[in-house]
């Protein structure tokens, strides 16, 4: 069976990531402009306009509008919530990689196989084996044809 987090959903992703990103002076101002613009801009079925202007609106404090867009993506559905992602790693890559959630999709499964260990098992015998199984190889071929041509 795969593990759980393999699946995680980016909806709940950002629900266990909102804490980490609505806390003090992890966003500022300008990279939350810049997202809510993306997602209104290069997305515009993601944020339509009206969305966008409430979550710049700069009467409203940093951290209440971006409670309220990370709500609103959540609300909205798994495809809002990876484009935030997606937005916040263009615009902020040293948060998107400092990410709670990011860091449990990093830690590694002790069932899972390590691909780049495992590659390197199947191969650690080097070119000079590869050569040696080749020459084999053609000598057999070479000898087998010389048996059958002088039938």
């Amino acid at each position: 069976m795969m593990p759980y987090r393999s699946y995680q959903s980016y909806c709940h992703r950002l629900q266990h990531d909102m804490y980490f990103l609505t806390s003090t002076s992890r966003l500022n101002e300008q990279v939350v402009d810049k997202i809510v613009l993306q997602l209104n801009r290069v997305y515009p079925q993601i944020l339509t306009n009206e969305e966008a202007e409430k979550f710049r609106n700069p009467k409203a404090s940093l951290h209440t509008r971006l409670s309220d867009l990370l709500k609103h993506l959540q609300k909205k559905g798994d495809r809002h919530c990876q484009e935030f992602y997606r937005a916040l790693q263009i615009n902020a890559e040293q948060l998107f990689n400092d990410l709670p959630s990011r860091k449990i999709l990093k830690t590694p499964d002790p069932t899972e196989i390590d691909t780049d260990k495992e590659q390197y098992m199947l191969n650690d015998r080097g070119p000079v084996f590869f050569l040696a199984c080749f020459g084999v190889a053609a000598g057999l071929a070479l000898f087998w044809y010389c048996c059958n041509s002088v039938k």
